[in-house]
């Protein structure tokens, strides 16, 4: 089993989010579907909502976004690493305060379970370290 000696984050900030609902595409609600409602940026020369007339939706602008240390911080405190192979895993051996690795979907079990001890030895946390893992086990216990 993964434990490694739980490591916490250099320092935790707190993500404030000055809007959470998201921005539309202008007139997506007309459309019952057949227009998506991702945003899309209004370009015609009368579009009342790109000219920011009273009542419209508001634009995309650069004051809605989050702050700059906050950005890309996952709930338990960390960035979020990439991991796919071992030589990866060591890149996190200097920043594990900052950054917590991820498995990449696609590694084997076998290899996954090499990561993931070698994970604890570097005292690296781990999204993910639970799957694959499992399978692995049950396929040992029927053989």
């Amino acid at each position: 089993k993964y434990k490694p000696m739980t490591v916490k984050p250099l320092n935790r900030v707190r993500k404030i989010k000055k809007r959470t609902n998201s921005f539309t595409r202008f007139q997506c609600e007309d459309y019952g579907g057949r227009l998506r409602p991702s945003w899309r940026k209004p370009h015609g020369i009368d579009n009342r909502m790109r000219r920011k007339f009273r009542g419209n939706k508001p634009l995309v602008a650069i004051g809605y976004g989050t702050n700059k240390k906050a950005r890309h911080v996952i709930p338990n405190g960390f960035r979020k690493f990439l991991i796919t192979n071992l030589h990866d895993l060591e890149l996190l051996l200097t920043n594990n305060r900052t950054f917590c690795g991820e498995i990449a979907h696609n590694i084997s079990s076998r290899k996954r379970a090499s990561i993931v001890k070698r994970a604890a030895e570097l005292n690296v946390r781990l999204t993910n370290a639970s799957g694959k893992v499992r399978f692995e086990e049950k396929k040992a216990e029927n053989k």
